[in-house]
């Protein structure tokens, strides 16, 4: 295998720092990926996060502002000077926070950087909804019934549209992501106030009120197919994943590849996901998410980033996709083709969440002891340590544990040992949420749809 100097020998290398504008677990997984490609890395930190391991073994450490996301880790004046500052000549941002914020990456270039992820003007064209759906239907992407347009004002209209795309129907805020911005109206008696309700949600969350309907599918997965593209109009699918597991719309467990799914009946979808990127010059790593009901794949939206459950994929596909992403950013041609792409085995990945395994509720507080599953096939992607101190400021992900097997029923075996063998004192969490999960028939099955887990849920808690 060539070191990054050779491979870039060619083309030139277009940056030697990266500098990592995120935090947690996913802030340790880059800076490993980027050592091992011998490049040097910046870390930078809240005041809540001051004390974080992988601060220690970066190149530097910059604190760039008080503990609240909004003053920190979504401060783009102060991530670009901390880049200035430090010599980066690439900007990391990982996922969530500023990832797949159009105008930071166009920051980013206007300021000399690398912006490690597709360009601007993609991210743009995807982060809208209604212009993804567009370039969706462009490229011969299945999307769910609904038009490409904004809804209008005009009430008279808006009844019009829902009642051609036939009830039950979802409202959804066209910036909109992570679950938020959307709801669902069974009748048309309910329709307005849901219009109004979203459209101000939207305003609030996104900074646009601009909303989209779509047909409400009822009993639909989760399915996902990562892609990866160079800026020389090469693409690549990297098979697919199942993220039906889902509470409140946020995903609990994710496994790849999606059970039960034919390759004839997914091939054509992944093929014009690489269609799709190449018509709008996309570069780097990405992912289409799609609801799959009665062998029909629709378009839901797409991820112009880095993915919470990327490994479940790197462990199925055998590649690392923080490097790869990494080396398109540099500007290099991807070294394989589609007939190179070979997913074996089965991989799951469940998200440890600092949480009451019960409410739900955000658990902050210092880890007293840890001791995390080890063993061929399992991997733990996390930051955390004991005398670590949880903050309530972030998200509530502080691990993930994944295991990769030749099966499906061997790897979900293989997560009920890890998961038996995953203990973190303290703080509360979701541990044992997962292994009873994991003890579900249903589950183990592959019978399970987006709705499962709210109904699961609803059933452990009757008396």
């Amino acid at each position: 295998m060539l070191s990054l100097l050779e491979e870039t020998s060619v083309y030139g290398m277009r940056f030697d720092t990266v500098l990592i504008a995120n935090r947690g677990e996913i802030a340790k997984r880059i800076q490993r990926a980027c050592c091992d490609l011998g490049l040097k890395v910046v870390c930078i930190c809240s005041e809540a996060d001051r004390e974080a391991s992988y601060g220690k073994t970066a190149g530097s450490f910059v604190c760039i502002g008080p503990s609240s996301a909004a003053k920190s880790y979504l401060n783009q004046d102060a991530i670009l000077l901390a880049a200035r500052l430090t010599g980066a000549g690439a900007i990391h941002p990982g996922y969530g926070f500023l990832s797949e914020n159009a105008a930071f990456a166009e920051a980013v270039e206007k300021a000399g950087l690398v912006f490690v992820g597709p360009d601007s003007k993609s991210i743009g064209i995807m982060g809208d909804k209604i212009s993804a759906k567009r370039a969706m239907i462009a490229a011969g992407v299945p999307c769910v019934p609904g038009p490409d347009t904004a809804l209008p004002e005009d009430p008279a209209v808006v009844e019009q549209i829902a009642l051609e795309i036939g009830y039950p129907v979802i409202i959804k805020a066209a910036g909109g992501g992570g679950g938020r911005g959307m709801r669902v109206v069974p009748e048309a008696g309910l329709l307005h106030d849901a219009v109004a309700l979203t459209r101000e949600e939207a305003r609030q969350a996104f900074g646009s009120p601009a909303l989209y309907m779509e047909k409400f599918l009822q009993h639909p997965r989760h399915i996902e197919i990562q892609v990866l593209c160079d800026s020389h109009g090469n693409a690549v699918w990297l098979g697919h994943r199942d993220c039906s597991m889902q509470r409140r719309h946020q995903k609990v467990v994710e496994e790849a590849p999606a059970p039960g799914i034919a390759p004839e009946i997914i091939g054509p979808v992944g093929a014009a996901c690489v269609k799709a990127c190449q018509q709008i010059g996309y570069r780097g790593v990405g992912t289409f998410e799609f609801l799959y009901e009665d062998d029909a794949f629709y378009f839901i939206e797409m991820n112009t980033r880095l993915q919470v459950e990327h490994p479940v994929t790197e462990l199925t596909s055998g590649l690392d996709i923080v490097q790869e992403q990494i080396k398109a950013a540099q500007g290099l041609p991807l070294t394989m083709t589609q007939a190179d792409v070979q997913c074996e085995g089965h991989s799951f990945e469940c998200r440890i969440n600092a949480e009451d395994p019960e409410s739900f509720m955000s658990s902050a507080g210092i880890i007293t002891d840890i001791s995390l599953p080890q063993g061929e096939g399992v991997r733990v992607d996390t930051h955390i340590h004991a005398g670590y101190k949880v903050s309530p400021y972030y998200d509530s992900l502080i691990a993930k544990v994944i295991v990769h097997a030749p099966t499906r029923a061997q790897a979900m075996e293989k997560m009920r040992k890890a998961l038996a063998d995953t203990r973190i004192d303290g703080i509360s969490t979701n541990i044992a949420f997962l292994r009873a999960l994991f003890e579900d028939s249903a589950f183990a099955q592959g019978e399970t749809d987006i709705h499962y887990l709210e109904q699961w849920l609803k059933q452990r808690s009757k008396p």
